[in-house]
Order: structure tokens, then C-alpha cells, then sequence
């Protein structure tokens, strides 16, 4: 009985006074973190972070409905998150798609300019197929590299290419 005393102390407990004033820049930073860590958000899932006053909106494309409901819940379990608003979208089962991506993933990281992104923890550029349509986003570090993965993205079977990434300098 004490044990469940606790256990629901601790879930009514106000958010501590930390966290309350946690900046909106710091708290898109662990969200950001937390949804890094999750072993199963890939370079063929992007998700994007948007924080006012605690509020946080996630926004994106992923895979596999797990990970959407996987991720909403690591990221409601982060202190000094007020609200969280889901907008990730599952994108839709296709063997077409599916191919492609692994044909793009090793026509991009296989290539001797990103090969040392491929060796990362998390691949810093992200390849999201729709419908044959592809989306490259993330960061690489200047524009020769963006406009080179826009190149490699041009396999047969891709409809057209989004170049959204960003460069570090």
C-alpha cells in the first residue's frame, strides 16, 4: 500500500521548479536529444521540434506507427514539457518505397564524401520516400555537400527530389 501511495505521489507531483523555468531553446534541446536517443529513429525518419512556453509540437514523417507512438511517449516523460501536440505522419507501406531507400541510403553513405556520416550513431542526413518522391533533410557541412547528395539522389525509380538540407556554415 505504500508503494502505491508513492507511485501516485509522484505522478500528481507539480513539475519542479526547474523544469518551470527550463528556456523553450533548452527544452527543444532535450526533445531533440531524447528522440536521438531512440534506437529505432532512423536516417529514413525526420522529425522536427517546435517548443512555446513548454508546449512542444513534433512534426515529421516516420516509417512505422510504433516509433510515432514510441516517440510521443519519450518525449511526454521529459521534464518541463507542458503539453505535447503530435503531428508526425506514418508514411505508407510500400515495397516501392522501401527499396528505394535502401538504393538511396547506399548510393548517398556509400559515396567517399558521406561514408564518415554513415560510421555516426545518428547519420546526420535523412532520406524520407513517399510515393517514389524524396526528401533529403538534416545538415552536412557545406553546400558542395548538399548539392553532391542532391546529385546521388537522383537514382532511377525517384519521381523527384526535395533538397532540404542544411549546411553548418
Amino acid at each position: 500500500m505504500r508503494a502505491l501511495v508513492v507511485a501516485l505521489a509522484l505522478t500528481l507531483a507539480p513539475i519542479p521548479a526547474a523544469a518551470a523555468q527550463l528556456s523553450d531553446a533548452d527544452l527543444a534541446d532535450r526533445v531533440a536529444t531524447a528522440i536521438r536517443g531512440y534506437v529505432h529513429f532512423g536516417i529514413f525518419d525526420d522529425i522536427s521540434i517546435g517548443v512555446e512556453n513548454r508546449d512542444v509540437t513534433l512534426n515529421g514523417r516516420v516509417t512505422m506507427p510504433y516509433k510515432r507512438a514510441d516517440i510521443e511517449a519519450r518525449v511526454k516523460q521529459i521534464d518541463g514539457v507542458r503539453s505535447l501536440t503530435n503531428k508526425i505522419e506514418v508514411l505508407p507501406v510500400s515495397i516501392y518505397d522501401s527499396e528505394l531507400r535502401q538504393r538511396l541510403a547506399l548510393a548517398i553513405y556509400g559515396h567517399p564524401s558521406f561514408r564518415h556520416y554513415a560510421s555516426m550513431v545518428t547519420p546526420p542526413i535523412h532520406i524520407v520516400v513517399e510515393n517514389g518522391r524524396v526528401t533529403l533533410t538534416g545538415a552536412v557541412s557545406s553546400n558542395v555537400e548538399k548539392l553532391l547528395a542532391y546529385s546521388l539522389a537522383q537514382i532511377p525509380g525517384v519521381l523527384s527530389v526535395k533538397n532540404e538540407l542544411k549546411t553548418d556554415r
